[in-house]
């Protein structure tokens, strides 16, 4: 069993969305079942509706689950296990309530107990010989010890997580000895990514027009020394990855690189799907699409940019104005043109107009900007929709 550990406290960022992936796609290669728990004991810092939030994104990158809890439903358990861990002297009741044990209480005998109980004085309670708080004043675990527990209870057998928790391995390692925990539980702690600047977040990159496809696929290069092949999808890289090739270093987050590798995968779709992505489901228009991407478009966005305005109504209030409208009407009283050379002989013998001249004005009629690919490379995918496009 793997696990994925968010918390609903914010924004699931690039990193995390990294080790998701890396925990689901090693479940995939060992055949283990994949586990996501939403690590929400933190009531005070939780943000509703984030975990909902995260599970749309991690079905959206197609990492399916086999289960899934809050571990705020397994509060009794916690309670029951640090109770237990009292009662067999590995665990003491402690007054002090600051990050560390400042006075003798180790040695408090049950008369302080009773005493203490009588008082209602606010205590926590920690381990034996390390001090580590397991629980606070409120009956909320510590994070080590709720995560210990329940990697245990849920038999994970190999965690991968950032490299932040590095220095977390030591104490839950030590509450599973304590708990009676027999099975060995390895760690693999993965570099964070940098950047020069802030680290662009997962919800900025899918507004873009980054595709979940070209950003799995980007992650999964990051840092890798072993690379089977440059593009590729979740299901092709669980067949070579090994995430012992994954450098010890921090990768640094380069999105020219990820705008490439977005362009590859939208080269890739099939054209119809393409299309739908904006507003259609025609062949035709995916075609299109993968024409403006030969023109460093390399996102979603980028590319509704440019396939927008060819299917806008036409502005023939502004500059070239007179002359769009011109050449609007002899395209609507023109008979149907099968290649684009036939079609500019027949505007330019109606309208007088020169070559130059023609292009400039036929460019923005057709495209409703003054720059792009060659109207010949163009005209193939819209002459279906020539009347609506010069309209």
């Amino acid at each position: 069993m793997l696990r994925f550990a968010p918390s609903p406290t914010g924004e699931l960022s690039i990193n995390s969305l990294r080790i998701a992936i890396l925990n689901y796609l090693v479940a995939q290669q060992q055949q283990e079942h994949f586990l996501v728990r939403i690590e929400d004991m933190n009531g005070k810092k939780n943000i509703e509706g984030k975990d909902s939030e995260i599970m749309m994104i991690l079905e959206k990158f197609a990492l399916k689950h086999n289960a899934v809890f809050h571990q705020s439903e397994h509060k009794n358990l916690y309670l029951t296990l640090a109770l237990r861990l009292l009662k067999e002297k590995k665990a003491f009741i402690c007054t002090c309530t600051t990050t560390s044990c400042i006075e003798n209480c180790e040695t408090l005998t049950s008369e302080d107990y009773d005493s203490l109980k009588a008082s209602a004085k606010k205590f926590v309670i920690r381990l034996k010989n390390t001090s580590s708080l397991i629980m606070d004043t409120e009956g909320i675990p510590s994070y080590d010890f709720a995560c210990a527990t329940d990697d245990m209870m849920s038999g994970i057998k190999l965690v991968i997580r950032d490299e932040q928790y590095l220095e977390n391995t030591a104490t839950q390692r030590e509450i599973q000895k304590l708990l009676g925990y027999k099975e060995e539980t390895s760690y693999v702690h993965i570099a964070s990514i940098l950047n020069k600047e802030k680290l662009p977040t997962l919800q900025w990159l899918l507004e873009e027009g980054f595709i979940p496809d070209a950003i799995l696929n980007y992650l999964l290069l990051l840092g890798n020394g072993a690379i089977a092949q440059e593009i590729f999808t979740l299901p092709q890289a669980i067949e070579w990855f090994d995430l012992e090739s994954i450098s010890k270093s921090s990768p640094t987050f380069d999105l020219d690189k990820l705008q490439y590798i977005n362009a590859e995968h939208l080269k890739l779709m099939d054209n119809k799907r393409l299309s739908t992505l904006f507003g259609f489901a025609d062949e035709e228009i995916g075609k299109l699409a993968k024409v403006y991407l030969e023109e460093q478009c390399y996102t979603l966005k980028a590319l509704e940019s440019k396939i927008k305005p060819i299917f806008n109504p036409k502005d023939f209030s502004k500059k070239w104005g007179k002359e769009m409208k011109e050449l609007s009407q002899i395209i609507f009283q023109a008979p149907y043109f099968e290649d684009f050379s036939s079609f500019k002989k027949h505007l330019k013998a109606q309208s007088d107009l020169e070559d130059d001249k023609l292009l400039l004005i036929l460019r923005h009629l057709l495209t409703g900007t003054g720059n792009g690919p060659e109207l010949s490379k163009i005209y193939p995918f819209i002459k279906s929709y020539i009347l609506e496009v010069a309209s």
